[in-house]
């Protein structure tokens, strides 16, 4: 592939299988369950339609693949610092983006995409559509030499195969190892694997479902023999299984992200790779990032490591879920002595210690209230009324002990801590975080107070960045408006770009 890219050019010809392949896959999970279906019913001579329909997928996939080879060109405007695609198989458009609005492009390859030896290059930006530009078969040479003209906005004036050289020779200054990622695995993400889990059993109970009705089967017989196995012995066995699944799957998604996780610092940039399978390299201007954040649980803590995020800007209301995770950067299992390097390189410095700026009292109220007396009082009106539900009072006793102690710790973790640069909110539970911005990524500050707290001088803040907000709740509300004067000064009179 030419590494001018002054000129436009194509992709690699081997983007018509990544393409082709891409393009069958979406086809296949769309339209999974009828062939299923069409195999179980469908009489054997009529087999032969089934494997006519498998072929002009793969057919109508190529066609299109090479339509969209065809079609698909980019280009450097050297002279308007811009980055121009144009894509589209019937309806033409043309993608412009300028280089001072690229946040982060990743380079990434898959297992098909390692076989045939070419790289997926991904431009995203903090646009409302998220992830501007995806080319999905370049060479490795040319792929590095784009990225680096992309975030260094050099002049475009002929190949420049060094920088390739340069990305690869730089030396990590920070890289997890296979038992760090062990002990992340082991200590966090709990959320996303149980969430994980819970989809993959309601699609196995749904796929069941329809399964059995393909197959015509009794589900009357197949309730009753489950109910048969259902005692006090196999449930705790279900439960202790599902917590080692649940480890398990948690290991699995680290090691499947984070293997080989490295970070190294190139010209103006940051080159975090990772990945098991699938590689993944991000560079990233340091300049845009809008939200630090560092977060650490009790057994985190004793095994004296953390995790880092760094967020960028989004427009999280136009963008789809993954969209918005990818322009958050996940930084696991670090010590403390790397996350001050992190900082440092993306802060400029440590922040300093500052005042810190503590909830009221009143912080309690509303959650105990919504969130513990109100669901017990449901539920003892519904246990006097079904005597059946009265012998689980003990349940809603722990219930609420338990439930007051989080809220309790919630309000003790409730943190504002602001000094000349940086503003850090301390927040969490179990996971305690601190998400530090500086104050010139402060984009608009909302504050406002409920009529009923006027007279206790009692308020809330919240910061708005391009990356999402920071909320301090029940503050001094004094404290709070001479904090936001301070603030808007310093946006007012400072001369940084919040990009």
């Amino acid at each position: 592939m030419n590494s001018d890219f002054s000129k436009p050019q194509r992709q690699s010809a081997y983007g018509i299988i990544v393409m082709a392949a891409h393009t069958a896959f979406k086809i296949i999970k769309a339209t999974i369950f009828l062939f299923i279906l069409a195999f179980v019913k469908m009489q054997g001579n009529y087999f032969i339609y089934l494997i006519l329909g498998v072929i002009a997928i793969t057919l109508v996939s190529f066609l299109f693949a090479y339509l969209w080879y065809l079609k698909f060109t980019f280009f450097l405007d050297k002279g308007k610092q811009e980055f121009i695609v144009n894509k589209g198989i019937f309806n033409r458009d043309q993608v412009t983006i300028q280089l001072d609005k690229i946040q982060q492009v990743n380079i990434n390859q898959n297992i098909l995409q390692k076989i045939i030896g070419v790289y997926e290059l991904k431009i995203d930006t903090a646009g409302a559509h998220g992830e501007e530009v995806s080319i999905k078969a370049i060479d490795e040479t040319s792929a590095y030499n784009l990225k680096e003209h992309l975030l260094s906005k050099k002049e475009i004036l002929a190949p420049e195969i060094q920088i390739h050289e340069e990305v690869e020779n730089s030396t990590p200054f920070l890289k997890i190892s296979t038992g760090t990622l062990f002990k992340v695995g082991l200590t966090s993400n709990y959320g996303q694997s149980l969430a994980l889990l819970a989809a993959f059993f309601y699609t196995v109970i749904y796929e069941g479902r329809q399964l059995l009705d393909a197959f015509k089967i009794d589900k009357d017989q197949i309730q009753s023999a489950v109910t048969g196995m259902v005692t006090l012995v196999s449930v705790a066995i279900l439960v202790v299984a599902l917590l080692i699944v649940l480890l398990i799957i948690n290991l699995v998604r680290t090691f499947y992200k984070y293997f080989e996780l490295e970070i190294s610092k190139h010209q103006h940039a940051l080159l975090i790779s990772s990945g098991l399978i699938a590689k993944k390299n991000t560079l990233v201007n340091p300049n845009k990032v809008q939200i630090t954040k560092y977060s650490q649980n009790y057994f985190q803590k004793k095994m004296n490591m953390l995790n880092m995020s760094l967020r960028q800007a989004h427009f999280g209301k136009s963008k789809k879920g993954h969209e918005m995770q990818g322009n958050t950067l996940e930084i696991p299992g670090c010590n403390p002595s790397e996350r001050d390097e992190l900082l440092k390189m993306i802060l400029g410095k440590i922040p300093p210690a500052g005042k810190t700026f503590i909830p009221d009292w009143r912080f309690l109220n509303l959650p105990i209230f919504f969130k513990m007396v109100l669901p017990v009082i449901i539920f003892l009106i519904f246990a006097f009324s079904f005597p059946r539900v009265m012998p689980y009072i003990s349940v809603v006793i722990v219930y609420l002990c338990v439930g007051i102690f989080m809220i309790y710790m919630s309000y003790r973790r409730h943190r504002l801590t602001v000094n000349q640069e940086f503003i850090i909110k301390k927040s969490g539970i179990w996971d305690i975080s601190n998400e530090i911005v500086s104050s010139g990524k402060i984009q608009a500050i909302t504050t406002f107070q409920y009529p009923w707290h006027k007279g206790v001088d009692v308020g809330h803040l919240s910061l708005h960045t391009a990356a999402g907000q920071i909320h301090f709740k029940y503050g001094n509300y004094t404290e709070i408006k001479l904090l936001v004067n301070y603030w808007l000064y310093q946006v007012e009179s400072a001369n940084e770009d919040w990009m």
